[in-house]
């Protein structure tokens, strides 16, 4: 006979797991409702010139805020603009510690009270960047120029960039070397035609018409790159021989009125003092008048 079977009763060991089981789908669901709240990033792009580094993205929060994080390639993750409400990130300290490397960002999107939320946030990865490749030239600066004869001498000034060893900041030409080359377009003031010369380094020394105005501009190109490999023009200078003429005859008529200022001022300083040498003379030889 089969023997009889007592009334059901609960595994209590069971009855946990079906607690802990509801209570992780449940926070699951709260985390899902406040998610789908959150806007994820998107059109991540890297914005930057001479390695001065900005990652931009869209769009305005309204409800969440964001967090980035940065890594190079092989590298760790390293957060940067914690909870942030703009739409944009400076990571320049982050790139420069080698310009070689390649990079990688995310944008975490996160409700605005990131704290009492649950589950993982949202993310949105970056293209790739680098900065030795990828950063922008700034637009170059002349620094000097003169026509001496038929020679027209021009110096290209580096700027400066964020890149820094031993506490100074880099120059373009420390960073880049014989990669970086400068382009000299020159033109004669009364023609439209241009020409152009290069060099890889910062001196221009090109042969001209005495006596005829120039003007010229230069442009920076890195010859490594297969892309962004030129800079805007800087702004046009024109050289004037007339203009440099006349400094020269300014500068000489000048040191003159300046002799002959000195000159004068030691005349009428001489004349004083044998006028008053004279006076003193006179009143020894004078005789004595008696009491």
């Amino acid at each position: 006979m089969a023997t009889p079977l007592g009334p059901w009763a609960p595994c209590p060991k069971a009855a946990v797991a079906r607690a802990l089981l509801l209570g992780w789908v449940l926070v699951q669901e709260a985390g899902a409702v406040g998610a789908s709240d959150v806007v994820v990033a998107y059109n991540l792009t890297w914005k930057s010139t001479n390695f001065k580094t900005i990652l931009e993205w869209e769009p305005k929060p309204i409800n969440h805020v964001y967090t980035v994080q940065i890594s190079p390639r092989l590298g760790n993750w390293k957060n940067k603009c914690f909870y942030t409400t703009n739409t944009e990130c400076d990571v320049t300290d982050e790139i420069v510690k080698n310009v070689r490397e390649t990079y990688l960002a995310r944008v975490f999107s996160q409700p605005a009270d990131a704290a009492g939320s649950a589950g993982e946030p949202r993310f949105t990865n970056s293209p790739e960047f680098t900065p030795y490749l990828d950063t922008n030239l700034g637009q170059p600066t002349i620094q000097s120029f003169e026509q001496a004869g038929t020679k027209l001498n021009v110096t290209v000034k580096d700027a400066r960039t964020l890149v820094r060893v031993n506490g100074s900041f880099l120059s373009l030409r420390e960073v880049f070397g014989k990669d970086l080359n400068y382009t000299l377009y020159y033109w004669r003031a009364s023609s439209t035609g241009k020409k152009k010369a290069t060099t890889n380094t910062n001196e221009f020394s090109i042969d001209v018409d005495k006596g005829e105005n120039y003007c010229f501009q230069v442009q920076a190109v890195i010859l490594s790159r297969r892309a962004k490999r030129k800079s805007p023009e800087s702004p046009i200078e024109c050289h004037s021989p007339e203009k440099g003429v006349f400094r020269e005859v300014f500068f000489i008529v000048g040191a003159l009125v300046f002799v002959v200022f000195i000159v004068v001022i030691l005349s009428l300083s001489l004349y004083k003092c044998r006028k008053a040498r004279a006076g003193r003379g006179r009143k020894e030889s004078a005789p004595l008048t008696a009491a």
